[in-house]
C-alpha cells in the first residue's frame, strides 16, 4: 500500500511539473509565432520657430508617423527654418524638413546663397536633398506706403525699397521680380532689412515699399494697415508667366480682396512653396511609408493649422523644385 502511495505522489508531482513547463512556454497562437517588436525608427522633423507655421505642422506630422509607422519615434524640432534646415538634412541630423522651395532649389543648384564661387561665399551644391511634397504657398507680398505713390512695380524706380536681409530668400525674390520688370538695384534705393525691420520701417514711413515673403494674411502687414494706409502692389500676369519659366519654384497666386484693410481688389502676385524635404539616402521603404501615412491622415494636418489644409494630393507636386525620393515617387506612381 505504501508503495502505491509513493508511486501516486511521484505521478502527481510529474504532472504538476509538466503543467508548469507548458505554462511557461510561449504559445504560438494558431500555429504562428509572435512577431518581434519593430525596430525603432527615429524621425527628427526640422521645422522653424515655435511661433511660425512650420512648427505646429511638424508636430502634427510627428503624431501621424508615430501612430501609423511601426517603430516610429518622431519629434518636431524648432529650428532657424529653411536655410538652417538645409544644413540639418545635409548633416544627417533631420530625416524630414520644411524648407521653402526656392531655397531648396538654390541649394541643389549651388546658386544664390549657396554659390561657392570666389565672390559667392556659399557652401556650394547641397546634393542630399530630395523632395516629398509641396505644402502651401508663401506669397511674395509687395507692400507700398500709402504716401509713396507706388501702384506698380515700375513705380519703385527712384524709391527706397526694403528688399530683404542680405543672403535671404526674400532678397533673392525681390531681385528676381525687379529684374523681370527691367529694374536693377541701381534704379532704386535698396534697403537690406529683415522681415521685422521692413515692417517697422514701412509702418513708420522710413521706406516707400517692402518685399515680404509670408503666408497671407500676414500679421505684420495687418498691423501696419491699422495705423497706416498701404497698397498691395500687383505683379502683371505676363511677368508672372516669365518668372515661372525662368524659375521653376514660382507659382502664381491671388490675394483675395479684403485680405487687408483697404484692399478692395484681388491682387495677382507670385509665391514660393513651403515644401517637405527628405535626405537622398533615406531608406526607400521608410520614405514610402512616411508619404503614405501623411496623405492618408491629412485631417490631422488641417486640425493643427489652417495652412495644413493646403496639402492635397492633387497639388502636392506644384512648384516641386527637387527630384523626388524614389520611395516618394513609388507612392505617387501608385495613387496618381
Amino acid at each position: 500500500m505504501l508503495k502505491w502511495n509513493r508511486m501516486l505522489v511521484v505521478l502527481i508531482t510529474l504532472a504538476l511539473v509538466g503543467a508548469l513547463i507548458v505554462g511557461c512556454t510561449p504559445t504560438e497562437g494558431n500555429g504562428e509565432e509572435e512577431e518581434p517588436p519593430a525596430e525603432t525608427v527615429f524621425i527628427s522633423i526640422a521645422t522653424g520657430g515655435t511661433g511660425g507655421v512650420y512648427y505646429p505642422l511638424g508636430g502634427a506630422m510627428a503624431k501621424i508617423f508615430n501612430e501609423n509607422i511601426d517603430g516610429a519615434n518622431a519629434n518636431a524640432e524648432a529650428t532657424g527654418a529653411s536655410i538652417a534646415n538645409v544644413q540639418l538634412v545635409e548633416d544627417g541630423d533631420a530625416q524630414l524638413a520644411l524648407i521653402q522651395n526656392d531655397i531648396s532649389y538654390y541649394a541643389l543648384e549651388g546658386i544664390e546663397m549657396y554659390d561657392d564661387d570666389e565672390d559667392g561665399g556659399g557652401k556650394g551644391k547641397q546634393e542630399s536633398l530630395r523632395g516629398m511634397a509641396t505644402v502651401y504657398p508663401e506669397t511674395i507680398q509687395i507692400v507700398a506706403h500709402g504716401d509713396s505713390g507706388i501702384e506698380s512695380v515700375e513705380d519703385m524706380v527712384g524709391k527706397k525699397v526694403a528688399v530683404g536681409d542680405i543672403g535671404s530668400g526674400t532678397e533673392a525674390n525681390a531681385r528676381q521680380i525687379l529684374a523681370a520688370h527691367g529694374i536693377t538695384y541701381d534704379d532704386i534705393d535698396p534697403d537690406y532689412l529683415s522681415f521685422a525691420e521692413a515692417a517697422d520701417n514701412l509702418r513708420d514711413g522710413h521706406v516707400d515699399a517692402a518685399f515680404i515673403t509670408a503666408g497671407f494674411p500676414t500679421a505684420a502687414i495687418t498691423e501696419i494697415t491699422q495705423v497706416s494706409d498701404v497698397d498691395i502692389v500687383p505683379v502683371a500676369q505676363d511677368v508672372i508667366d516669365a518668372l515661372k519659366v525662368d524659375y521653376p519654384f514660382y507659382t502664381g497666386v491671388e490675394i483675395p480682396a479684403g485680405t487687408y484693410r483697404g484692399q478692395d481688389d484681388v491682387i495677382n502676385t507670385v509665391a514660393v512653396m513651403a515644401m517637405l524635404v527628405v535626405p537622398a539616402d533615406m531608406d526607400e521603404e521608410l520614405a514610402y511609408n512616411m508619404t503614405k501615412a501623411l496623405f492618408e491622415n491629412l485631417d490631422v494636418l488641417a486640425a493643427a493649422h489652417d495652412r495644413g489644409a493646403d496639402l492635397q494630393l492633387e497639388s502636392a507636386l506644384d512648384g516641386m523644385s527637387l527630384p523626388l525620393h524614389p520611395g516618394v515617387q513609388k507612392y505617387f506612381d501608385e495613387v496618381m
